[in-house]
This record gives C-alpha cells, sequence and structure tokens, in this order.
C-alpha cells in the first residue's frame, strides 16, 4: 500500500511538520507499506521529493536550492518565499532541483492513502481534508467539520463553554479592528474580565507560537503581546537609529524567524518587502525622513487573537484514540479511548518552542502525578471533547487541572507533533505500541472512518481488504535477524542527544528486516557502567533523566494496567508481546551472550573515551566506531590537536587551564592567556561534544565567570555568572577539573571563509587495509556566535548547506572540495579511525590552489539524531541512513572477524 507523507507546508509550524513527515517515512512498517515522501511547499505546490531531501534537518538546508539564494548584507537565513515575488516558471526551476511537481489532479497516481503531516493553517484546518476528500483519496486524521473546529481556537472556546467544558474567563479581538485603531478599553476590559496572568495568543497557530503570558499590569507590553500574536510589529525610529548594523541585523534575523518572529514577508503600508537584508535597508532610508515609526504586517499573521486567563495548576497532555468504528453508518464515529495523561512539569514560564522540542528541558511524567481518581477524571473529560468536537481516529487534548481538582481543556488537536519522543508516541508506547505499529494502526483505522463518511465508499473495500491480509501475515511471519544492542544514555552532559540518537538508530533497524534492535540504557558513573534492557514504553521518554527515572523507580502504574485492558484490541491486532517488558539489569558478560553486535550510541564520556568500547573486547562483541586506543585520544581535544600539529595540520592555538591553577592563582592565568591568546578566545570543556558549554569570550570578566561556572563544586549555576554569559534556561553546563581556550579562527586574509563539519565512513579493501570514504562536508551556519545545541540537533533549527559553498564556480567548488575532503581523510587515517567520523573545521580559501583547513574536534561517535548533517552527507554518495548504518554495522562484524584471525 502506498503511503503519500504529506509534510512541510507553509504555515508557522512547517519545521515540526518536515520532521514529522520524516519520523513517519522510517517508522512505516516497510512489510506493508511504501513511503512516498510529498513535501509541500512555500507555495503551495505539491512535490514529489527526492528521497535524499527527506533526511535534512531543516527545510531551508534544501530549500531554497542554494544556488538560488541571493547574496545580500548580513547572512540571513531565508526561506524560498523570502527570495521575492517567485513566478510560477521560478517556482518551478527551484522544485526541479529537489524532486518533481505534481499537479494536485495527479496525486492520486502516486499513492493510495494520504498520511497528513501538516500543521497549522492549511494542514489542521480542514482545506487539505476537503482536497483529498474531492481527489477521492483516503487520508488520516480527523474529517473536514473537525478538523475547521480544532484549528480555531475562538470557536473551540465558544462551542466547549456550550457543551458545558470549564474555561477560563476569555475573549477574542480581530486584526481588522485592531489595525485600524479600534484597540482602546482592551487591556482595561483584560483587567476586569480576565486578571492577571494574562494569556495572549494566536488564535490558528500551535506549538506555542506567537504566546505571551503577561504577569504585570503594563499597559505597553500588553499591546507587545496583542503584537506577537497578530504577527505585527512597531518599529520605533529613534530606537532603530540607536542600533549598530549588526544589531540592526540581529534584531531583524528575530523579526523574520517563523518560530520567535512575525516572520516574512511583511507589509508595509501598501509595499511588499521579502528578504530580510531589503527590511534593512528599507528601515534605515525610511527612518531618515520618519522621525516616529512605523508598522509592519506579516502576509501569514493572525486574523484573530485570543485573550483567556491563566491557569495555575498541572499542565497536561492526552492523546486520545477511536477504538471501533462502523463501516454502516457515518453517524457512528467510534468509540474513544484517552491514554495515559502526561503531565508537563514546568513552573509560569512558557512551555514554547523550544522546550517542547529539544530534549532536556522539560520534564513529561506519564501518567501524571495525581491520584486515580482525577487521572480517570481527565481521561474521560478528554474522551467527551473527543465526541463533542466531532473527531475520530486520533486528537491530541491538552489541558491544566488546579489545585481543587477543576479539569480545564484547551488546544485540542487533530494533529499531533510526530517527533520520534512526541505526546504521540510516547503514549501509545505505554499500552505497547512501538510507533511503526502505531502508525499501522492509524492509517488502518484511518480508512475504516473514510470508507464510514464516504458517499462512495466501496472505492476503499479493497485497500482495507488488502491491508488486513497483510497485517495478519506480518504478525505470523517468523524471522531470524541480527540482534543489535542499541546502547543509549550515558551519564554526561551529552546524556539526552545521546537517547535521541540512539532512538533514531533503534527506529531505523527496528523497520528493517534485517535487524532486531534491543534497547540498552547505560548509567552509573566512570567506576561502575550500570545497564539495562529497556522496554519502548521507557525508550521513549522524553530525556535520559526520564528515563533513568522509570528505570530506577519502575512500576506499573494501576491506572496504565485499566488501559491496557480497555486498548487490548488494539494491542491484540498490533502489539508484539514483549513490548513492555520489565526493564532488566545487565552486565556486560549477559549482554555478550544476548545480542550479535552493540551499536555505541553514546556521546562524550563514557562511549567516546574507549571506556565502554574496552569492555566490548574483553567479552568478543563487535561495535561500532573506533577502537580504544583511537577513542581515548579523540576524546581529548587538545590531545588530538597535539597530534595533529605535530604531524603537520593546522589547528587553532590552544591552552589547558587547570581548576588547581585557576584557584592558585586567576591573576597569572589571566596573563599567561593574554601573551598567548587574545581576546576573544573559545572557551570549552576539552571532552565535551554537541556544542556542550561552548562560549566565545570576549573580555576578563566572562572568562571568570565561565571558570566560575565550570569549576563549580554544587550542580546549580552562580546567577550571576550564568546571567553574563546568556546561559539559557535549564541549560546544561558540565561541571570539569580542566578546561580548553582556543584561539577564536578568523578569516584573516583569504578570499572566502567558512566551518564545516565533514563525515565519512570506512570499508576494507581486498587485501584487508581501510579505505576512508570522505564525504561532501556540510557548511554549517551559525546564528549566533558559536554553533548551538539547538542548530546541531533539534529539527527545524540552524541551517547545513550540503555540499559545502567553497566556491561559486563549479569546477573550482569541486577542486576545493577533493582537496579539504584528502585533509580530513589524511587526518581520520592518523587517529586510526574506524568505522564513520565526524569532523569540525574551518577553511580558508585564498584560490583554487592555496587552501587551509584548521581543524576544531574529531568525533569518533557522531551524533546519529535524525537532524544530523552526517546523513545528509552520506545521501549525496548513495546512503539512505539505514543503508549508512547498516556499512557501519558490517565493517563491525568485519572488524572482529579480521582480530580473530
Amino acid at each position: 500500500m502506498k503511503i503519500g507523507i504529506i509534510f512541510g507546508g507553509f504555515s508557522k509550524e512547517r519545521e515540526i511538520s518536515f520532521a514529522g513527515g520524516r519520523t513517519v517515512y522510517d517508522n512505516l512498517n516497510k512489510s506493508l507499506f511504501e513511503a512516498v515522501p510529498v513535501f509541500v511547499d512555500s507555495f503551495g505546490n505539491f512535490v514529489l521529493l527526492d528521497w535524499e531531501f527527506v533526511y535534512k534537518g531543516s527545510i531551508r538546508d534544501f530549500y531554497p536550492p542554494a544556488e538560488f539564494i541571493p547574496s545580500k548584507e548580513g547572512d540571513f537565513q531565508i526561506y524560498a518565499e523570502q527570495i521575492g515575488k517567485l513566478s510560477p516558471a521560478q517556482q518551478l526551476e527551484m522544485i526541479n532541483k529537489i524532486g518533481r511537481k505534481i499537479e494536485p489532479g495527479d496525486l492520486k497516481n502516486h499513492f493510495d492513502f494520504a498520511f497528513l503531516c501538516l500543521h497549522g493553517p492549511y494542514g489542521e484546518d480542514g482545506r487539505i481534508q476537503g482536497l483529498f476528500e474531492y481527489l477521492g483519496i483516503p487520508y488520516s486524521g480527523s474529517g473536514i467539520l473537525p478538523s475547521a473546529i480544532g484549528i480555531d481556537k475562538s470557536v473551540q472556546k465558544k462551542m466547549m463553554v456550550s457543551a458545558g467544558f470549564n474555561s477560563p474567563a476569555f475573549f477574542s479581538i480581530d486584526r481588522k479592528s485592531y489595525i485600524e485603531g479600534n484597540c482602546k478599553g482592551i487591556f482595561d476590559r483584560a483587567k476586569k474580565e480576565i486578571g492577571f496572568p494574562i494569556v495572549i495568543k494566536p488564535a490558528n497557530q500551535g506549538s506555542s507560537i506567537g504566546v505571551t503570558i503577561l504577569n504585570e499590569d503594563d499597559n505597553y507590553k500588553f499591546m507587545e503581546a496583542i503584537e506577537k500574536a497578530f504577527f505585527t510589529k512597531w518599529i520605533d525610529a529613534a530606537e532603530w537609529k540607536k542600533k549598530s548594523t549588526a544589531e540592526k541585523n540581529e534584531f531583524i534575523r528575530v523579526l523574520a524567524d517563523i518560530r520567535e518572529g512575525i516572520g516574512m514577508p511583511v507589509a508595509i503600508d501598501t509595499q511588499v518587502i521579502y528578504h530580510p537584508a531589503d527590511l534593512v535597508a528599507y528601515l534605515d532610508k525610511a527612518f531618515e525622513k520618519n522621525t516616529e515609526g512605523l508598522v509592519l504586517e506579516a502576509l501569514d499573521g493572525e486574523s484573530k487573537v485570543l485573550i483567556e486567563g491563566f491557569i495555575e495548576g498541572k499542565e497536561f497532555s492526552c492523546i486520545v484514540v477511536q477504538t471501533k468504528s462502523s463501516l454502516n453508518s457515518g453517524e457512528d464515529r467510534g468509540e474513544a479511548l484517552a491514554l495515559p495523561p502526561t503531565e508537563i512539569r514546568k513552573g509560569k514560564e512558557l512551555f514554547d518552542y523550544r522546550s517542547k522540542y529539544l530534549p532536556g528541558l522539560s520534564r513529561k511524567i506519564t501518567p501524571i502525578d495525581l491520584p486515580n481518581e482525577q487521572i480517570e477524571a481527565i481521561r474521560k473529560e478528554c474522551e467527551r471533547l473527543f465526541h463533542a468536537l466531532n473527531f475520530d481516529v486520533y486528537a491530541r487534548i491538552d489541558g491544566f487541572i488546579s489545585k481543587e481538582g477543576k479539569i480545564f481543556l484547551n488546544d485540542p488537536n487533530t494533529t499531533s507533533g510526530m517527533m520520534p519522543s512526541s505526546f504521540f508516541f510516547h503514549q501509545a508506547a505505554e499500552i505497547g505500541l512501538n510507533p511503526s505499529q502505531f502508525l499501522t494502526y492509524i492509517i488502518r483505522t484511518s480508512l475504516v472512518q473514510r470508507i464510514a463518511a464516504s458517499k462512495n465508499s466501496r472505492a476503499f473495500d479493497q485497500l482495507l481488504v488488502n491491508l488486513d491480509k497483510a497485517i495478519k501475515e506480518d504478525k505470523a511471519a517468523k524471522t531470524n535477524k541480527i540482534k543489535v544492542a542499541v546502547l543509549l544514555g550515558g551519564y554526561s552532559s551529552e546524556r539526552h542527544i545521546s537517547v535521541e540518537s540512539g532512538r533514531n538508530i533503534y527506529e531505523k533497524l527496528a523497520s528493517s528486516t534485517k535487524y532486531e534492535p534491543v534497547p540498552v540504557f547505560l548509567t552509573g558513573s566512570a567506576e561502575e557502567h550500570i545497564l539495562y534492557q529497556i522496554p519502548i514504553n521507557i525508550l521513549l521518554k522524553d530525556n535520559a533523566d526520564d528515563i533513568k527515572d522509570k528505570i530506577d523507580n519502575y512500576k506499573v502504574h494501576e491506572l496504565v494496567k485499566q488501559i491496557i485492558t480497555e486498548a487490548s484490541a488494539i494491542t491484540d491486532k498490533y502489539a508484539s508481546a514483549d513490548n513492555l517488558a520489565k526493564p532488566k539489569r545487565l552486565s556486560y558478560e549477559e549482554l555478550g551472550s544476548m545480542v550479535d553486535c552493540v551499536f555505541i550510541a553514546l556521546h562524550g564520556r563514557p562511549g567516546e573515551d574507549g571506556a565502554v568500547q574496552a569492555k566490548l573486547e574483553q567479552i568478543g562483541l563487535p561495535y561500532n566506531g573506533s577502537g580504544v586506543e583511537s577513542s581515548q585520544i579523540t576524546i581529548d581535544k587538545y590531545r588530538t590537536n597535539e597530534i595533529l600539529r605535530q604531524n603537520g595540520f593546522l589547528v587553532a592555538e590552544h591552552l589547558l587551564i587547570t581548576e588547581d591553577s585557576w584557584n592558585t592563582d586567576k591573576n597569572e592565568v589571566l596573563n599567561v592567556l593574554k601573551g598567548k591568546i587574545h581576546f576573544p578566545f573559545i572557551a570549552k570543556p576539552v571532552d565535551d561534544g554537541c556544542s556542550s558549554a561552548v562560549r566565545k569570550i570576549k573580555t576578563p570578566e566572562e572568562f571568570e565567570a565561565f571558570a566560575t561556572l565550570i569549576f563549580r563544586k554544587q550542580e546549580t549555576l552562580d546567577s550571576s555568572a550564568a546571567h553574563l554569559l546568556h546561559i539559557k534556561d535549564k541549560e546544561e553546563f558540565p561541571r570539569k577539573q580542566v578546561l580548553l581556550v582556543e584561539e577564536l579562527i578568523s578569516k584573516r586574509d583569504a578570499k572566502h571563509f567558512l566551518e564545516i563539519t565533514g563525515g565519512m565512513l570506512t570499508r576494507y579493501d581486498a587485501q584487508g587495509g581501510v579505505v576512508y570514504e570522505v564525504f561532501e562536508a556540510s557548511e554549517a551556519l551559525s546564528e549566533g556566535e558559536v554553533l548551538s545545541l539547538e542548530e546541531k540537533f533539534l529539527a527545524g533549527q540552524g541551517q547545513n548547506i550540503t555540499p559545502a559553498r567553497y566556491s561559486k564556480n563549479a569546477a573550482e567548488r569541486q577542486q576545493i572540495s577533493e582537496k579539504v575532503k584528502r585533509t580530513l581523510g589524511a587526518a581520520a587515517k592518523l587517529l586510526n579511525i574506524n568505522g564513520y567520523t565526524r569532523i569540525d573545521a574551518f577553511v580558508r580559501i585564498y584560490d583554487v590552489n592555496r587552501v587551509e583547513v584548521i581543524f576544531i574536534e574529531v568525533n569518533s561517535l557522531p551524533g546519529m539524531t535524525p537532524a544530523t548533517c552526517i546523513f545528509h552527507q552520506s545521501a549525496i554518495n548513495g546512503y539512505k541512513p539505514y543503508d549508512f548504518i547498516d556499512n557501519i554495522l558490517n565493517f563491525a562484524f568485519q572488524k572482529r572477524k579480521a582480530v580473530l584471525n
């Protein structure tokens, strides 16, 4: 059965849609389905996407294609609609670089069923559902009417109140009235009818985009929040003129960001401005005469803003699924079953885009920590709302429960985010469904629902008959697969990214016909590694700390047992018997007797330092990546760069500073620094990766703050030091006894200068020698002073251009690329890297004959999250992510065999 995965779109949530579509693409059961990626671009075109682009970290990594990005001041990262007003022919020229345009009427020739991963307007509002109804293509999720209700928070509120659901005080204001100036008295009305805190949010957006919680009696801040929710912005002329060029660019960068700002293009009176650089130039010129200011309006702004009271209490999210459907009556929408609701642990701060989608920034507790009767009350209220709003198949319903036990439901969504650890998969795992099984359930239930509601249901009957037969055969089939322990977690500051990497490896292997992955969580300390085989519901917890907590305090909640029983009609059909097994503590020896190989998905220590490798070699288990000695070298950035320097490679000037030397004489350390490395410079841990605690240090005060944080004895951060270094809320900052200072690599007099990250794969030749297949490097674009954790690993953040843009001339670019690849490969060979690696470096280009590669660090176990750029690079060489992982494992087996021989 061909499944068209519809993802991307042109809403402000397009990046989460893109990431969710990739998750579905990877997790569809390959025995039942053929995935067909259909990307919806910024202009609403349907694109049959070439598979390699599915694995880009961000839409901006491939669309607009690099050659269509205008060269303008400011180095802004842009979406296709920000290039300018493009004709259909120009749009088609871009589309042809990434795939093939499909006209709506032709969609039926490419797939049998549409799995909708679109979010926000045009995705959750009934319009795309209406298109597929018209085309006669069955699709996932709710139909037209519930989707239209589900997107509009203002309409929802009124319907919910009419149906007897609790609600805080609320009212809405419309955009036209606000723009025309009919906004007097809104703040007074909000204070009188609602009181503080006040929640201001767009009526038709998700992912907490455009939302503000106002705690203070400040009319100016209230109007700012209204502007934010309407996606309009007042620019004050005097304030603009005070800004430096860099400050103007940063201001517009944030303003143009579809997640933080109002987005672009924008309208100013009757003029439309598309590109951020053009907006900077326009404002500079406008404010030569205009001394007051002007209003910017996003073209995709909001039509209505909801103003409501803030609810004090526990916040939760609950997935509700349909357990039965009637094939005889469109009236019968089936029975609703609420899965175990998840508590979102936070304070009064907003559960924003960053904390929703970056692992480790929030705690998600399932089921919510409440007495059984209150959990059951939440479930029943969610099920009641599912029926009241005519939802079908599935929905995600958010809400709060007050200290008095009063339940407030808000933001019912007909399409849930589908990131690997989203509520959608997280709660399904509680009843024993892994992601692949849950997607199969969603497809079949949606198909049944379309048949029940369709005026021409016979058109889909054979699809259902074929699918049921295939599901039955697949469940009965016996396989003899290679067992691979996927080792994830750890105890370093990189443990959350390790979980993301491990989960991604698990899911890629789980949907294959060759491997049977076994998730194994590592915790403990350097002195004692503690291993646990974990079930799917624990694997899909939000982050490493949640996984460890569930293992340490393992029990099956009484109400979860009840829900598992209630869901038996689903799980009997789709789930595996061992999906909910109890966590099992393992020794390395026991691990050796139960699996054939280990995929180490750990980052930092242990994992990249040779410690785990040494244990696995003792028991004779093949493993991915480099050996003990090589890992012991590359974990230490100082030692790695010293070896590279001694062998003629270029590295940054660097210096180690110990906690003892700092505590003994700070002034002496600063004097040594000034004599060897000048401000600004880079400070970072010597043995952590993932951009953990990497900072550009511009003053002695900032360096003292950095040393204060990294050499601290307690877990909590010094608030003044954290403030000075702009440490984000809940950002991990490791404690170390040694830190590394490096010179800030600059362009100097080079013609072109860029930061790259280059991956590679090793294999054996016929004589048993190791061959290094070096991929085209990615050009890493940073929005801040250093490449952040989010930009490296969070879907939709940052931008990586692959292949790197060394030159505008294609022949010259390739010549330079070959030189860079040879240099990276030579360094990997010197360091005896095995399996695969990622090397970060800067490149100075003077001309095609003179190219300098300055090494930053070598990663022996690169991040393997869905968004990481090593998958973009391997795709150019024809490796799908599964193929890349398969090659890594094959090398591990060959290496073990070579050792034994």
